[in-house]
């Protein structure tokens, strides 16, 4: 898995920091370089003190919405139930958020130029994008105000796979929470779903390897928590059932399965819903907060 998702391939380097005061916390806008030279946009929240916090690497969703990106940290967007940098703040963690290539800043080349550029090279945007990820991870651990190993991982649709994807090969990671983007690629590929998906996501093999059930599987036997909603199309229930199946037999395996938690509901679709923010609050407090 870690060639897949090509695991300290993409170095991040800090430009440039700056920080002002906001309404209950304290804002630090940060600019990055990748390996190659494209500047990378980024954002921290924290609690105003300047003692040491857990922290939680808060992934961007997709949505065709490639101005976000990182902005969502601070301004929230459609299908979330609010921004989550000010509300994780409130419960004394930091966040980090960064734009993923296509997003943001980051809008040239497009999603679909940067993903056959990858391919035709052998390897995927997908992957770059978990590499970036881990990247920022480790910048993130190693900030003295940042408990290291406290710092999970939160993101909805694109952030949710790209979420416990990272998790699965970064043993660091504390706990992580996902969200709207959790279903077997196969059964999606039966039913038509897959192509909802945004293109960034294909990784030639990937399913001749391993599957999202077994992938979430390795985070055993740390926390994480599934939200689902059952209307969702991106994932229908029978592709949702079968990775379930999956991935509580590792926890089962690793006799943790009190560690795995699943937030279903019937009614809901595509969107973080008050119910599912209440739970992901009570899930990051028991695993982080409370530590």
């Amino acid at each position: 898995m870690r060639d897949a998702f090509e695991i300290g391939e993409h170095p991040l380097t800090l430009r440039s920091r700056k920080a002002e005061r906001r309404d209950g916390f304290t804002l630090e806008e940060l600019d990055f370089t990748t390996l190659h030279g494209e500047r990378v946009r980024g954002f921290i929240a924290r609690p105003l003190h300047s003692r040491s916090v857990p922290a939680v690497l808060c992934i961007h969703a997709h949505g065709f919405r490639y101005d976000v990106g990182a902005s969502e940290l601070l301004d929230g967007r459609a299908g979330l139930h609010s921004p989550p940098g000010p509300a994780f703040a409130a419960m004394g963690l930091a966040t980090l958020m960064i734009d993923m290539p296509a997003f943001g800043l980051r809008t040239e080349p497009g999603e679909s130029a940067r993903t056959k550029a990858r391919l035709w090279r052998g390897c995927s945007l997908a992957g770059q994008m978990v590499g970036e990820q881990a990247a920022a991870f480790a910048w993130l651990a190693a900030r003295d105000d940042i408990v290291a190993d406290r710092i999970g991982v939160y993101g909805m649709s694109m952030g949710a796979t790209l979420g416990y994807w990272l998790a699965a090969v970064e043993p660091r990671i504390a706990c992580v929470a996902h969200l709207c983007c959790f279903a077997d690629f196969a059964s999606l590929i039966d039913t038509g779903a897959h192509d909802l998906h945004g293109i960034y996501l294909t990784i030639p093999g990937l399913l001749n390897l391993t599957s999202n059930g077994e992938i979430a599987g390795r985070i055993a036997p740390r926390p994480q928590f599934i939200g689902i909603g059952d209307q969702d199309p991106l994932t229908p229930p029978g592709a949702v059932d079968r990775a379930l199946v999956q991935t509580k037999a590792a926890y089962d395996r690793a006799g943790a399965s009190g560690k795995l938690v699943v937030h279903r509901e019937p009614e809901s679709g595509h969107a973080e819903t008050p119910a599912m923010r209440a739970a992901v609050v009570d899930f990051f407090r028991r695993h982080l907060a409370d530590g």
